[in-house]
């Protein structure tokens, strides 16, 4: 019986063991060494398709990344700027080429940043949940969010290109609508002036009593300030089949509703009936896009005309 116990005993030891050496291990490779493409020289924007590779943190060179660009010949300062969030597959590289077109027929500068991650299978909270915590749920200094990385990007165009714009539009689809509408939520100081989030897979509902990202527990947002930033909730009506692309299904995930364009509209009416009850000041709108699924490249077609007007 002792010897038993021992045996067990030294199997739990070494089973916690290897446990622990893993769970550092992990946390050092994905927080801790310097990770990302190699930094670019500084250069101005071409015309046409370009890109460069900046750190991604202003006080930081743990991390770098990646943005993709699309300037039409016809753009100058003072024209519009677009951000362009990719979904969970991380294609920056396919969402500029979807917006070159728009871009040419609207003459905007399409800036499209690409949060590259080997895990990104496993782990989200690095992109589309804002960095806000680790995979291990510690928090992370609001100079290293996601949100941050998009306002640092702004700077550097704006600096190396001599840009004078004070705001710019953002879009973003699928894992990336949840980036842009958690952008909104939880930096309404950031210098957007129109945010499209198109067919999210889940959201961060006003509730305290959830922890983030299914609420708001422990994040600090200001309700009041979120809603005096215009937000376009963008679905697409055929976006009811959750077998498309990758679908949350966690309890709290399924209590938002069934698919995408259900959870869309349940999280617009929810923070509408919160407006109305406190008398808020609201610019949220919700649009949703008749004959369109969960396509990238549509909502993008559609998207065009929020940010036009």
């Amino acid at each position: 019986m002792n010897k038993t116990f021992r045996i067990l005993k030294k199997i739990i030891l070494y089973t916690f063991s290897i446990l622990l050496l893993l769970s550092v291990a992990g946390y050092i490779y994905l927080y801790v060494l310097p990770k990302g493409p190699e930094i670019t020289e500084i250069k101005k924007i071409n015309s046409g398709i370009d890109s460069f590779v900046i750190y991604a943190y202003k006080d930081s060179e743990r991390k770098s990344i990646k943005v993709w660009t699309y300037k039409p010949e016809s753009w100058n300062d003072k024209d519009k700027v677009v951000f362009v969030m990719h979904g969970g597959g991380r294609n920056a590289d396919d969402y500029l080429n979807a917006w070159i077109e728009l871009a040419d027929e609207n003459n905007l500068l399409i800036i499209a940043p690409e949060f590259e991650n080997k895990f990104s299978k496993y782990t989200t909270n690095d992109y589309q949940e804002g960095n806000l915590f680790t995979f291990f749920r510690t928090k992370n200094p609001k100079s290293e969010w996601a949100y941050t990385v998009v306002e640092n990007i702004f700077d550097h165009i704006k600096s190396v290109n001599n840009i004078t714009n004070e705001q710019y539009d953002i879009f973003g689809h699928s894992a990336g609508g949840q980036f842009v509408h958690r952008m909104v939520m939880l930096m309404p100081e950031s210098r957007i002036g129109t945010a499209i989030s198109a067919n999210s897979g889940f959201y961060s509902l006003p509730n305290d009593k959830f922890e983030f990202p299914y609420g708001i527990q422990n994040t600090g947002i200001d309700l009041q300030k979120s809603y005096n930033k215009r937000l376009v909730i963008l679905l697409g009506e055929l976006d009811n089949n959750p077998s498309l692309g990758t679908f949350r299904t966690t309890e709290l995930a399924m209590e938002q509703g069934a698919h995408r364009l259900e959870r869309g509209t349940a999280f617009f009416n929810t923070n509408k009936k919160l407006k109305n009850k406190n008398n808020w000041t609201f610019n949220w709108e919700i649009d949703t896009i008749k004959n369109v699924g969960h396509d990238y490249k549509k909502m993008s077609e559609n998207a065009i005309e929020w940010i036009k007007n």
